[in-house]
């Protein structure tokens, strides 16, 4: 057994310079796992509480020392002597301390960082990679998981709140075909990502990057975006429904307001049969292979009637609507709401209970993809995690930026041992 001796943490910043927590986990061998965890700009309202510091001017009052002190002396000295490899015991013992359904009394954040390190440190003493080892927890709840890559989600134009205030719609996706390599399905979106910069450039639109890398320009309408993206497209050797397919992410409660939806395409709000024949139109156009968020994250019978219309056609992928959480999660498969989840750690807090949410998922037949958050930091962890749980896909932003290159260059990583391991 290898018995966790120290766990202590420090703030540090995320990709958009605004603070979170990074942890340390010290076991008997001497060996470390460190670990920082994302934050959200688009978040739902029913996920994990993060701890702030709100009061006085230090970051605006986003500072994160309070978290820190929680893992620094309440949540790490109450680990000690516990063995890393056991990390369902690890995780419920946090749970139990903060003692909250939300996290809110020592934050989401500080007992993810102390999780994902613990993981990170189950590893080492395991003499194991992290993805094998993430993929070893994984089967302990029954989770058929094969060691693969999944087919990355390509997030090329960013809107929304993570845009510039240029479009209603949050990501505009490409994403390679199943059938091609990981490496190979990278480079011909890195390609399409290229192009598009010059097409955004030639047209005069500004082609600055927002917050997941995609770029951020100034377009009069959501349809004009995938007019661009299609066109980018056809610029290059590749062609749409053959070698790539596109996605949204609407992240509708974004626009939504008074019961109707605000978007730059109509004169007018639209309701919900309104957005319907939007999106049936979209679909015709474009051939969707995923659609994200696209009603209110309570609006539960606009959800049902779009999975009626659309299953066969097109996954409808829940992300504010599920949050990473069981209870909304078994009831959107009671009520047939989405057929795809997307997953986020830190948006329930722990390794273990974001294990059994894909376990739920899983055993509905959904599709998991396993996602980022727009504030990043340069651990990969996630990378190796989606790996483990042997995810359909992984959405970590445009292939563009430190923080998000770093996932893809580590999944290249994993795909090049996987390989070796098949010789």
């Amino acid at each position: 057994m290898s018995k966790i001796t120290k766990i202590w943490a420090r703030e540090i910043l995320d990709s958009r310079g605004i603070p979170t927590v990074e942890a340390a986990c010290l076991i008997d061998s001497g060996q470390v796992g460190v670990s920082s965890v994302p934050a959200g700009t688009s978040t739902g309202k029913y996920e994990a509480i993060e701890i702030r510091d709100s009061q006085g001017t230090r970051y605006r009052g986003k500072g994160v020392q309070t978290a820190v002190d929680n893992v620094n002396n309440i949540l790490g000295p109450a680990l000690i002597g516990m063995d890393v490899t056991s990390q369902e015991d690890v995780d419920n013992k946090l749970i139990g301390l903060d003692g909250t359904e939300n996290k809110s009394k020592y934050g989401s954040n500080a007992i993810l960082a102390i999780s994902e390190a613990v993981c990170k440190s189950g590893a080492l003493a395991a003499k194991s990679t992290l993805y094998n080892w993430i993929n070893a927890l994984t089967l302990k709840y029954a989770i058929e998981a094969p060691l693969k890559i999944p087919i990355p989600i390509f997030n090329m134009i960013n809107g929304g709140l993570h845009g510039a205030g240029n479009l209603d719609f949050q990501e505009f996706h490409v994403i390679p075909s199943s059938l091609k390599t990981f490496s190979d399905g990278l480079g011909s979106c890195v390609e399409i990502y290229m192009v598009l910069g010059e097409t955004l450039a030639r047209r005069g639109a500004i082609h600055s990057v927002g917050n997941e890398g995609g770029y951020a320009p100034n377009l009069f309408t959501n349809a004009e975006a995938f007019q661009i993206v299609v066109e980018s497209i056809k610029s290059t050797n590749y062609s749409l429904g053959r070698d790539v397919s596109l996605g949204l992410d609407v992240a509708a409660s974004f626009f939504y307001k008074d019961g109707e939806y605000h978007i730059k395409d109509k004169s007018s709000p639209l309701d919900e049969s309104e957005m319907i024949e939007y999106y049936k139109s979209l679909n015709t156009s474009y051939h969707l292979a995923l659609l994200e968020d696209p009603f209110e994250q309570d609006a539960w019978g606009s959800w049902k009637k779009i999975l009626n219309i659309f299953k066969g056609q097109v996954t409808i992928v829940g992300d504010d609507l599920l949050v990473t959480n069981p209870k909304r999660v078994e009831k959107a498969i009671s009520e047939q709401a989405c057929n795809g989840i997307l997953v986020k750690p830190n948006q329930i807090g722990t390794i273990t209970e974001t294990l059994k949410v894909i376990k739920i998922a899983r055993d509905a037949d959904w599709k998991v993809i396993v996602s980022h958050r727009s504030g990043e930091t340069n651990d990969s962890f996630i990378a190796d995690f989606a790996v483990g749980v042997g995810a359909d896909y992984t959405k970590f932003g445009a292939p563009a930026r430190g923080e998000r290159v770093a996932k893809y260059n580590r999944l290249l990583a994993i795909e090049s041992e996987l390989l070796r391991i098949k010789k």
